[in-house]
This record gives structure tokens, C-alpha cells and sequence, in this order.
């Protein structure tokens, strides 16, 4: 591990629509939105992190009269990766899928002895879920 990086504090992504990006990190994913209601911006915090400073994902409405890429080869990121806790893997799973969402599988190509899926957020990009597998 870097001596200088301690971690990535947040990731800012483009959303075409607040409400539904809201709906699938916060309610689909359970993050705690950070930020106050009037604020545009909208900080979701995904886990304590360390030295004060939490992991976040941060949601930025995406500029009128841009083209907005949606598919996946011209997106400029690939995609993120969550971790969640084992017993909060399989429940997800379904709950995104019960959401009507597709859910794609995986393995991960260095991790050994982890669980991974796939789904798209509401403005196409890819979200890893990761968790221990189980014994």
C-alpha cells in the first residue's frame, strides 16, 4: 500500500436523473446521503473510511446540451466496485434483481476467494458488487 494514497475518498459520477440515481444508490445500495437537501451535489457516504474522511460516491447532474454517453464502450469509466460483507451479498443480489435489474456474473480475475456481480446504474455505468465468499 502507498505510504502517500491512504484509499480513494469518493468517485463523482455524471446522472442524467437525480431521483432515479438517488433511488438506486441510496435505496437499492443503502447509502447514507451526506449532504444537505438544498445542495445540488448529492454525497452518499458508502462505508466509515479512515482519518476522518469516509468512501464516497457523489452524484453531479450531468451538464444540459451534452451528448451524455451511454454505452458502455464510449464510457470513459469502466465501472466501480463495491465491497459489501458476506451475509449482504446474496440478499442485494435479489433485492437488485427482484428491482428488475440484470445482473451479470463474475469472477474476479485477482481477488481469490471473493463472490462478484454486475449491474448497471440508471446512466449505464458498471457497479461491482464484491463480498467474501462464503465457507
Amino acid at each position: 500500500m502507498s505510504e502517500t494514497v491512504r484509499g480513494i475518498a469518493e468517485i463523482v459520477l455524471w446522472v442524467r436523473d437525480m431521483d432515479i440515481a438517488l433511488h438506486f444508490y441510496r435505496d437499492l445500495f443503502g447509502l447514507e446521503v451526506m449532504s444537505p437537501p438544498e445542495l445540488p451535489i448529492k454525497f452518499l457516504k458508502a462505508s466509515d473510511g479512515e482519518i476522518g474522511i469516509p468512501d464516497m460516491i457523489v452524484l453531479v447532474r450531468h451538464p444540459e446540451g451534452l451528448r451524455f454517453p451511454r454505452a458502455k464502450a464510449e464510457r470513459v469509466l469502466h465501472h466501480i466496485a463495491l465491497r459489501v460483507a458476506a451475509s449482504e451479498y446474496e440478499p442485494l443480489r435479489q433485492g437488485l434483481e427482484a428491482a428488475g435489474l440484470e445482473i451479470r456474473g463474475g469472477v474476479h480475475p485477482v481477488l481469490k476467494g471473493v463472490r462478484t456481480f454486475y449491474v448497471d446504474d440508471p446512466d449505464g455505468n458498471e457497479v461491482e458488487v464484491i463480498a467474501p465468499a462464503v465457507a
